[in-house]
């Protein structure tokens, strides 16, 4: 059994895999342009193309195949924001399937659009276009999204109802949506959900669903349609910068060893909470500074992995994307 030790917080951690994950704390700036503003969600395909969701101004996604150095809009119109068929209203989450569709939360058009990658013109996934709302066929402030192995559903973090939604990758109505997680009310309860904002699903080692309690500061672990979760990292309604808390976090991913990342906006941090561990290890990031440097983020959101297992980061508030190379 493989142990690695952090020397910033001289913690052991009991990984359970012979992979020694690590990664350089001084980060690479693949990507920092004026013209992309507040990047949110982060997707890496396949052939370790990015995929931008750029909120605020923007209001478009991007697409950066690997060794370029510029961008192309796939999805919406670049400050234009609306509810039409071709444009975005503040676009959260990012994501694609097997075929090459793209599938954007759209937050203030309260809808999942799906992009065939050559034309702009999108077609309405989940929720109706600009109503926000708690019935099963509306949403209210999506924000990430995620999806199971093959492909039949989709899980959204349904963030200002409280809830995941499931919907048909295939729907075009969303009027066939099902709760899947939280839909109790806003709260710290094991049967409720805060605001979630980061969800990700790896088939690979489970079918639950880790979804993130923005204003809970904590990650939650939840089989979907089980009545209640379990809390996995993070301090349940107490916000904080010690190993075990969060402040605000957003961005999730959960590797093939069970092990959880999660981009720790307000401490301006990625932690890695190894298996069955609730004990956080800084990866990127200084904890509690913002800074622009090469070893700091700014409110960092979305995360991923390439191929190789590095890691990628939209460090938001200095409009750019972060590479850690994995040692």
């Amino acid at each position: 059994m493989y142990k690695w030790t952090n020397v910033e917080n001289i913690h052991t951690h009991s990984l359970g895999v012979s992979d020694n994950l690590r990664w350089n704390t001084t980060g690479i700036t693949v990507l920092s342009t004026v013209a992309m503003r507040r990047l949110t969600d982060i997707y890496i395909d396949e052939n370790d193309t990015l995929y931008l969701a750029a909120e605020v101004t923007d209001q478009v996604v991007w697409k950066l195949t690997k060794n370029s150095a510029t961008p192309t809009i796939v999805a919406g119109q670049l400050f234009i924001h609306g509810v039409n068929s071709t444009l975005l209203d503040n676009p959260q989450g990012v994501l694609l399937d097997s075929n090459g569709f793209i599938y954007v939360t759209d937050y203030n058009g309260h809808r999942l659009q799906r992009f065939d990658g050559i034309s702009l013109n999108g077609v309405t996934v989940a929720g109706i276009a600009g109503l926000s709302g708690p019935a099963i066929n509306q949403l209210n402030g999506p924000r990430y999204m995620t999806m199971d192995a093959t492909e039949t559903y989709i899980y959204i973090a349904d963030s200002a109802n409280h809830r995941v939604m499931r919907f048909p990758r295939t729907s075009t109505s969303g009027s066939n949506g099902v709760i899947v997680a939280g839909g109790n009310g806003s709260g710290n309860g094991n049967n409720q959900l805060n605001n979630p904002f980061g969800i990700y699903m790896n088939s690979a080692i489970s079918n639950d669903l880790y979804i993130v309690n923005a204003n809970g500061h904590s990650v939650m672990r939840w089989t979907p349609g089980a009545p209640s979760g379990t809390f996995i990292a993070g301090t349940p309604g107490s916000p904080g910068s010690s190993s075990t808390q969060l402040l605000v976090p957003r961005g999730i991913r959960v590797d093939s060893y069970s092990n959880v990342y999660v981009a720790d906006m307000y401490n301006h941090r990625i932690q890695m909470f190894c298996q069955q561990s609730s004990v956080g290890v800084t990866i990127a990031g200084l904890v509690g500074i913002a800074g622009n440097g090469a070893t700091e983020l700014n409110r960092p959101q979305g995360i991923a992995f390439d191929s190789a297992m590095n890691l990628y980061v939209n460090d938001a508030y200095n409009n750019r994307v972060q590479k850690f190379l994995k040692l």
